[in-house]
């Protein structure tokens, strides 16, 4: 086996429900190896000996390592033993966090197949902040933008729209305008008083970059002011006099990822939501 060979590990992950969480597992601890790369076999719903049993199949055919959430403990066990016969190490993810929990509670857990994923109330306040979000994308919609939770500003190509939908699936109702040069932003965003309003900005050369590779993707001209860097340059420091005018805080995603970013402005909106009902508290 050559080095290249060794660079590539087989992760199976085993759920049966979705498989998001085993998902999100996977790829954060999979990224502490800079130098091994995983080939991601999942296999979601798994809830009948027979459906384990095509999947088994497919772990014996490529070894590598199982992680699985399963709450049917004949299923369970079926499966440990099939990988302790083949050799491979296989991990319940949730097993050491419900353990945990049941210690500091004193209870009993009583897990639900997919039961992070039941139609409550969390779920339809995710789908009407999606809804939301998706209406007030791009300026839309901007004479009901104070009922946004958080209202993202900036240029073009500054990851206002991803980030916004990563926001709505967090239960955030997000709206985004795009600053335009020469072009006022929109008297309901200065009047906005509940939303947190959030400025996004990036390096010139990153929004340089991004302009043009997106002007060549659609075969237009790239010799425009649009990917000029004294225009971005200009258009960024407009940016930030705004923000600071309205004390508005300002994020940098030239070199975060979109989750990095929605972190940060959870963390924010969190800040902002405290302090409202903190003040609220006091007036009484």
């Amino acid at each position: 086996m050559n080095k290249k060979q060794q660079l590539f590990f087989h992760i199976h992950l085993v759920s049966d429900a979705t498989g998001e969480t085993l998902d999100t597992v996977a790829r954060a601890t999979t990224a502490c190896y800079h130098n091994h790369e995983a080939i991601q076999h999942a296999y979601s719903l798994v809830r009948t000996s027979k459906q384990l049993e095509r999947v088994i199949l497919e772990i014996e055919k490529q070894p590598g390592i199982v992680l699985f959430t399963m709450i049917d403990e004949e299923l369970r066990h079926e499966l440990e033993t099939h990988c302790i016969r083949i050799g491979v190490p296989s991990i319940s993810i949730l097993d050491p966090v419900i353990s945990t929990l049941a210690n500091y509670l004193n209870a009993k857990s009583q897990p639900v197949i997919g039961g992070q994923h039941n139609l409550n109330a969390d779920y339809f306040r995710r789908i009407e902040a999606l809804n939301f979000t998706m209406v007030h994308d791009d300026g839309q919609h901007v004479q009901d933008i104070e009922n946004a939770d958080v209202i993202l500003i900036g240029i073009s190509r500054t990851s206002k729209t991803p980030t916004s939908i990563y926001l709505a699936n967090r239960g955030v109702k997000v709206a985004n305008v795009p600053l335009v040069p020469e072009i006022g932003i929109p008297p309901q965003l200065e009047k906005a008083q509940k939303p947190l309003v959030v400025g996004l900005i990036a390096s010139t050369e990153r929004i340089a970059q991004i302009r043009r590779h997106r002007l060549e993707t659609l075969n237009e001209q790239t010799s425009t002011q649009y990917v000029d860097r004294a225009a971005i340059t200009k258009e960024i420091a407009h940016m930030k006099k705004l923000c600071v005018r309205h004390n508005w805080p300002v994020l940098d995603v030239t070199r975060r990822s979109i989750e990095e970013t929605a972190a940060a402005i959870l963390n924010l909106y969190n800040e902002k939501k405290n302090k409202t009902q903190q003040g609220t508290v006091f007036n009484v």
